[in-house]
């Protein structure tokens, strides 16, 4: 099978004074179609770095990423955010809802930006939401919302255009235990039904109960890779 992510001896460094700081040391990795990643470590191990490059929104300073199989680092800029557009979801910590904009406006955007205008295309607008538990919010702004309601309607941003890899950055950081779980079980579900790849970077393992492997790293470098439930299950309660 073709990975539908591929790192290939990645790396980014960065100038602090006189000391050069490696964020990500050479990490190769392959991801299939309908995996769910967690991308876990402390606080400086690369993770967000990864997920960034992974986003095409930063260059490495060596080796590629390639994506259904195109390399991103032989693309431009401009070619970089088309590419993005097209083929990237991202949920974000803060969700980055457009304040002035309903809930199905926020989503639709995202099918206005790729020029996907039909009736069909807003019929899913309002399927994908449905999905959510949101079907009853299409109308109401983003202040009118909790965090939680606001966070799914940030899922169904990132899936509406139907992108091969969808990533969030700490998706479930300002929300409660409960609506957290919820949430990033819906995440999954989606990602599993739709044969998409997913990359969620999290400090909360109890996240991980709903990933298919969980990827920990430190110091810039991989450093273990759990590829079965029950060494992630173990891993989480041990954590």
């Amino acid at each position: 099978m073709t990975p539908v992510i591929e790192t290939t001896q990645l790396r980014k460094t960065y100038s602090v004074g006189t000391q050069i700081v490696h964020a990500v040391d050479n990490v190769s990795l392959a991801i299939q179609p309908g995996e769910f990643i967690g991308l876990v470590g402390p606080s400086g191990s690369g993770k967000t770095t990864m997920l960034a490059m992974m986003a095409a929104l930063l260059k490495p300073s060596e080796g590629c990423v390639s994506i259904d199989g195109l390399q991103l680092c032989d693309m431009n800029d401009r070619d970089r955010v088309l590419f993005r557009r097209q083929k990237i979801g991202f949920t974000f910590q803060s969700n980055n809802l457009l304040p002035y904009l309903s809930v199905l406006e926020n989503v639709y955007l995202m099918l206005q930006l790729n020029q996907r205008t039909t009736k069909q295309d807003k019929e899913y607008a309002v399927e994908i939401l449905d999905r959510l538990g949101m079907k009853d919010r299409l109308n109401n702004l983003p202040r009118q919302l909790s965090g939680g309601q606001q966070q799914r309607v940030s899922i169904a941003r990132s899936l509406i255009h139907n992108p091969s890899v969808v990533l969030a950055d700490e998706p479930t950081a300002s929300l409660d235990t409960e609506r957290a779980f919820q949430v990033v079980e819906l995440y999954g579900n989606l990602i599993h039904e739709q044969n998409k790849v997913g990359v969620m970077v999290t400090h909360d393992l109890r996240m991980c109960k709903y990933v298919d492997r969980m990827i920990q790293m430190r110091d810039g470098k991989i450093d273990s890779i759990l590829a079965t439930r029950e060494e992630i299950d173990s891993f989480i309660s041990c954590g």
